[in-house]
């Protein structure tokens, strides 16, 4: 039996954290905000065979970018054998990382997301698609990775999480952007529970207000000076991200921060691709990333 699924990597730009409910009711906790999911992210496969003389039921490898836990990946798999007779089952999960692992693009639902609709193809499990996101949600929530990734890259595009929670309790609002390019540096990973834990009362106050704006204008050109105001304002700016934001405003381009990452992108129209690589591409200590919208969101990849 095998399984394979593909989640889309995604970058917020600001958000709202929720976590003051019932902490036993994951799925109820999240975020609201705004972001965006890209044509990068996880592929995970799955196949599940006779146990014999494994000691463990599972193994988890990872191809590219390399993550240094796999606490989510158990997390995931932990509530797929609660659902049937599954102990005699040895589970090979491959998650193939195409994006930096810590740098604000949600790498961890991604892994989540993908692996959850890996298994619930190779399992046979038949579950609908709110449940299957409702596991990668919690399991995120639960090991503190993230907050409003799993429902944003659920849906994919460019979108305004208006409602925290799980997929099918949380909601989105989708926003057509036409034909744009997205450009992203990438210099060093972030903690994003750390810094949760220690900004979040500073978060919250400008998160919520930027919703409403954002709502109002839907506009990506917005996204991006609100991402700008919002990173400035819980104090994420780095000298080096600073230079890098001061040149590309002189050029007449919007850029925004990933949350949380040493992470710069720009989402521009196509004729402009060039002109933010020339910029980027003269910081050598960063990684380059270039992509489009994934609109489609996680989804299962037929063999």
């Amino acid at each position: 039996m095998e399984g394979i699924a593909f989640c889309p990597a995604h970058i917020t730009g600001f958000f709202k954290a929720h976590l003051e409910n019932d902490q036993n009711n994951l799925e109820s906790l999240g975020s609201m905000g705004a972001g965006f999911s890209i044509k990068q992210g996880v592929t995970t496969r799955v196949t599940v065979d006779e146990k014999n003389s494994h000691k463990l039921n599972f193994r988890i490898t990872t191809k590219g970018y390399q993550s240094d836990k796999t606490d989510i990946s158990e997390y995931v798999l932990n509530e797929f054998l609660k659902i049937g007779d599954f102990k005699n089952k040895f589970f090979d999960i491959e998650h193939e990382i195409s994006i930096p692992v810590g740098y604000g693009l949600g790498s961890s639902s991604a892994v989540a997301l993908s692996l959850s609709f890996a298994l619930d193809q190779a399992l046979d499990t038949k579950l609908d698609k709110n449940t299957i996101g409702k596991i990668a949600h919690n399991a995120e929530v639960n090991c503190k990775t993230g907050l409003g990734d799993v429902l944003a890259s659920f849906y994919g595009g460019f979108e305004i999480r208006v409602k925290p929670g799980a997929p099918g309790i949380g909601t989105v609002e989708k926003i057509t952007t036409g034909e744009i390019s997205v450009i992203m540096i990438c210099f060093s990973p972030i903690s994003t529970n750390k810094f949760i834990k220690e900004r979040l009362s500073q978060i919250n106050g400008l998160g919520g207000k930027m919703v409403n704006r954002l709502l109002e204008s839907k506009d990506y050109k917005h996204f991006q000076d609100m991402s700008l105001e919002f990173a400035k304002y819980v104090d994420v700016m780095t000298p080096r991200m600073q230079k890098i934001v001061d040149e590309l405003i002189q050029n007449n381009i919007k850029c925004g921060i990933a949350l949380f990452g040493e992470t710069v992108f720009s989402m521009v129209p196509k004729e402009d691709e060039n002109k933010v690589l020339e910029i980027l591409q003269k910081y050598s200590d960063g990684e380059i990333i270039k992509s489009e919208l994934d609109d489609i969101g996680a989804r299962v990849l037929n063999n």
